[in-house]
């Protein structure tokens, strides 16, 4: 817990001052390569596809940048972003976070386990709650450029917590989301992937 306290607040001080500033309306008409697999507005109907609609302008441009130098490995995503530039990132993002999210449905075997983990988090395993960082109505810390989480596919929020706890995605503030992760069973992942699908 004290590690992801001080992560959050370094995190806070280091990026709470640079905040994006892209233009949505420049942004639109970059978006066309990113429609194939997000949507025109960011709602990708492919579940295993993030949802860009509504999240932080400040987290999308840290994995933009992150995708395009290799930092965070998506290999769907190599090579769509050698010709952008930081502006252009930067407007994309703004783009995809001036829409609003299509909401999902939490399955209702996965309701009260998911809540329990999102809501209070897991104090025998060290599990903080989800809360903490991505806030009540799951629509993360902008400042902070902790996520919005609400309303994401279950899928995708799935597959992400299992890269974050083997290692293969370790693009987070301080290992925060690779510690929290690796204490989290197969299980307890799906119930709360399924949660945040309908929290929004």
């Amino acid at each position: 817990m004290n590690k992801l306290l001080i992560g959050l607040l370094l995190t806070l001080g280091i990026t709470g001052v640079a905040n994006a500033a892209g233009d949505a309306t420049a942004g639109q008409g970059k978006t066309a390569v990113c429609a194939a697999c997000h949507s025109a507005d960011g709602n990708s109907a492919i579940p295993n596809f993030p949802k860009l609609a509504g999240q932080n302008a400040t987290y999308l441009v840290k994995q933009l940048k992150d995708i395009k130098a290799g930092t965070r490995q998506v290999v769907e995503m190599t090579g769509l972003l050698d010709n952008l530039n930081d502006q252009d990132i930067e407007d994309i993002a703004a783009y995809f976070s001036s829409k609003k999210i299509q909401g999902g449905k939490v399955a209702k075997d996965q309701l009260e386990l998911g809540q329990q983990i999102y809501r209070a988090g897991l104090a025998k395993k060290g599990v903080p709650a989800c809360t903490a960082c991505h806030a009540a109505n799951g629509q993360g810390m902008a400042a902070a450029g902790f996520p919005a989480l609400g309303g994401q596919h279950a899928a995708y929020a799935d597959l992400q917590l299992k890269n974050f706890r083997v290692g293969a995605r370790n693009n987070d503030p301080q290992a925060m989301m690779r510690d929290i992760a690796a204490k989290l069973s197969d299980v307890e992942i799906k119930a709360v992937s399924s949660y945040v699908q309908g929290l929004y």
